[in-house]
């Protein structure tokens, strides 16, 4: 199923990672990034179609005139040996899980801030999951395309596999006792991020070496799972 994609910054991604993916692309006005996503398509060698309202009546509002668009090819992910061949020798580094996010809008932000910050790679399931969108890919302005990442139908199984390839399991949870600031950057940790309502599954917790939170110091406990995805980051980032 083909990927249509509304931020030049996504396209642009597409573009110097796997520009053989690339169906066709529609520019209405050349003005801003779209200027730099027209003049790196010509130099690839991939037409560009400037065609407007008339010739895409009767087709489905995701392809409707006047917008400015790429169709591309999903992105196919990495296998799980792929996306943990960098955790060596207990070397201090950062991987994401995602335990059944369902809103596309975060799942976005989450593949961007963790490009943002450095991160290794993102795991995600299949069930229960917002799937990796059209939306997913505007948001995370190209994140997608930067940050490795692998599709997964089990994931209590695959925390076993992180923790044999030799990562620690950090879960993130506003019910947790260990604060954010007691858990330092000294080894691979992979960190599990919950679902928007109900937070990390039982199976998900069990799994953890270790859960921590990130403290609240106003009237709202708990923060949106992208924002507090970020400040994790940033943690083991510095």
């Amino acid at each position: 199923m083909p990927i249509y994609l509304k931020n030049p910054h996504s396209i642009l991604a597409v573009l110097e990672n796997r520009p053989q993916d690339v169906f066709e692309i529609k520019i209405v006005s050349p003005t801003g990034v779209w200027e730099e996503v027209k003049a790196r398509a010509e130099e690839i060698g991939i037409r560009i179609s400037s065609s407007g309202r008339e010739k895409n009546r009767g087709k489905s509002d995701r392809s409707r005139g006047g917008m400015s668009e790429a169709q591309v090819k999903e992105h196919p992910g990495v296998t799980l040996e792929t996306l943990f061949q960098g955790v060596v020798n207990n070397q201090p580094g950062l991987w994401i899980a995602l335990d059944t996010l369902q809103d596309p809008r975060n799942v976005g932000a989450i593949f961007r801030s963790a490009s943002f910050f450095g991160a290794k790679g993102i795991l995600l399931t299949r069930d229960r999951s917002a799937p990796l969108s059209d939306t997913v890919y505007d948001v995370a302005s190209g994140g997608v395309e930067y940050m490795p990442f692998s599709v997964q139908t089990n994931l209590s199984r695959t925390l076993d596999a992180a923790q044999k390839a030799g990562l620690w399991i950090l879960g993130s949870s506003e019910h947790a006792e260990t604060p954010l600031s007691q858990v330092e950057p000294d080894r691979p940790w992979l960190l599990v991020l919950g679902n928007e309502e109900r937070g990390l599954r039982r199976l998900t917790l069990e799994k953890c070496d270790t859960v921590c939170k990130i403290p609240s110091f106003g009237q709202i406990p708990s923060l949106n799972v992208a924002v507090a995805a970020g400040i994790l980051m940033h943690k083991f980032s510095a």
